[in-house]
């Protein structure tokens, strides 16, 4: 995914941007970006790799190279950000949180129309190169993101640092989030509210999907209504949000606490003890603890010093020796006891799998397992969730295609396993979303029975609605339900969306 942050101050803005983007670290893992503007020097901007190291230590020695009293910081899962472009609109540093999925199609049109293409992420188009070159095609930065809006399939969040303040424009269906804050002296965008109480801004504004505002130093000013019609993605709550920060209002942490809670009390498994898997597993095992008024205990700790998510490298295989390397568990607490642990997702499953065994190992008595979301079935079109290349990286639409075709195999998908998609029809795929049904009953045990656990549940996707506490209807659900109400096809068209709007 991504996090932003960007400030326009009537000093020196250099301190607050450069912690305020470093605050975005649990959202990206490969690349930092920086720019600032300064009205005698102009722009400057540096990025850096971040796979080996902190956002820190890689910005450190060359603070005093960033000037100005405005400024914007990214840190992202995809390309080299920030951009900085001229054009008839001026001069101005881009920086976007996206996921574009015609890129190819956006990037053969431009060049048909003489406009060419520089910048280059990994051998690949860099899809904010895309975003700027679709933003200058407009009369006004206002009608270039509206062509931005209009043109991408996926989703796209920006922050334009320009000679005259900061433009923010959140995706025009609210998918990701951008929050204003505001002190004496200065205005700030963010992806995450947790960067502004130590910076000493208050949370004053949440922008709506598809509005743009201009941030100044004394406030702001709206550029662009918002839309009606919102999705805003609910894997923030449950999974990328640091536990402090608030989108539409809701804290992340309330969110947790109240699915686990709710689980807590409907669940009637007697367990000796409740831990969650850090991080994000956290809040969702305090609030079972309580509503199941079983105690809490931190059976597995997560060893931060040098195992930030910061380090989690492109190959699959690593990324499993990561994620085991990070995870400690606690023998002594777990030995002889009956324990359930709390988790946000199951993707692949292959780390839950390993844990499992290894607490087994460890003398637990037995060990079950809550999730905080119902089993993800569709990949995700909309945000960079997970790696998953294919819904088939997922364990539970593998078990649905095995269940399907009765296949024997039982294992899950490591890196060197090559899989046949099967087509399944969209009403059998349906009928293993519905919590409760025959279907679904046998793909959680199929799941639990490969995963080593002695039983596994999945949150219901009422609790989480519920949770968030927004109507279903402005809350993207598609990877639990496929319930999304716009194809990559329709949805981003102006008809459907002046429909969606009356």
């Amino acid at each position: 995914m991504g996090g932003f942050f960007g400030v326009v101050s009537t000093k020196k803005c250099t301190t607050d941007l450069f912690y305020g983007t470093d605050y975005q670290s649990h959202l990206g893992t490969k690349r930092g970006g920086m720019a600032t503007y300064s009205s005698d020097k102009g722009f400057f901007r540096s990025i850096h790799n971040l796979e080996s190291s902190y956002f820190r230590t890689r910005f450190e020695l060359e603070l005093d190279k960033f000037h100005g009293n405005s400024g914007i910081g990214i840190i992202s899962d995809t390309d080299a950000q920030p951009l900085l472009m001229n054009s008839h609109l001026g001069r101005f540093a881009l920086v976007t949180v996206a996921k574009i999925n015609n890129m190819e199609e956006i990037a053969e049109k431009l060049l048909n129309e003489n406009m060419h293409l520089s910048e280059f992420s990994s051998g690949k188009i860099n899809p904010t190169e895309l975003v700027g070159l679709m933003i200058i095609r407009g009369k006004t930065f206002v009608d270039g993101i509206e062509n931005v809006y209009n043109t991408i399939k996926g989703s796209c969040s920006i922050l334009l640092l320009t000679e005259d303040g900061i433009i923010a424009a959140r995706d025009s269906w609210g998918r990701t989030p951008i929050v204003l804050g505001q002190k004496e002296d200065a205005m700030a965008a963010t992806s995450e509210s947790s960067a502004f109480p130590n910076l000493g801004y208050e949370t004053t504004y949440y922008l709506g999907p598809g509005e743009i505002v201009r941030l100044r130093a004394d406030g702001f000013e709206q550029l662009r209504q918002p839309n009606k019609g919102c999705q805003v993605c609910s894997f923030l709550w449950i999974y990328y949000g640091f536990p402090t920060s608030s989108y539409e209002g809701k804290t992340v942490e309330s969110v947790r606490y109240e699915t686990g809670r709710i689980m807590g009390e409907e669940d009637k498994t007697e367990v000796d003890a409740v831990g969650g898997i850090p991080d994000s597993g956290v809040g969702m095992a305090i609030g079972y603890s309580a509503g199941h008024k079983a105690p809490y205990f931190r059976g597995i700790s997560k060893y931060t010093p040098t195992w930030p998510r910061s380090f989690m490298p492109a190959n699959q295989e690593m990324r499993n020796l990561v994620a085991k390397m990070k995870l400690i568990p606690n023998e002594s607490m777990i030995k002889g006891k009956r324990c359930l642990f709390c988790d946000d997702s199951i993707v692949r499953g292959t780390q839950l799998r390993n844990n499992a065994k290894k607490m087994k190992e460890l003398g637990a008595k037995e060990v079950h397992m809550r999730i905080a979301c119902p089993p993800l079935v569709y990949a995700c079109p909309f945000v960079n969730f997970s790696a998953s290349k294919s819904a088939l990286e997922l364990i539970a639409r593998r078990v649905i295609m095995d269940l399907e075709t009765g296949s024997e195999k039982a294992t899950l998908l490591d890196e060197a396993d090559t899989v046949t998609n099967v087509d399944i029809p969209e009403e059998r795929l349906k009928a293993y979303t519905k919590t409760g049904s025959p279907e679904y009953n046998r793909m959680v045990d199929e799941i639990a029975r490969r995963l080593n656990l002695d039983t596994l549940q999945f949150s219901k996707l009422e609790t989480i609605v519920d949770a968030i506490g927004l109507e279903k209807e402005r809350i993207c659900t598609h990877c639990f339900d496929g319930s999304s109400a716009y194809t990559l096809e329709e949805r981003n068209t102006e008809e459907l969306r002046l429909k969606f709007d009356e």
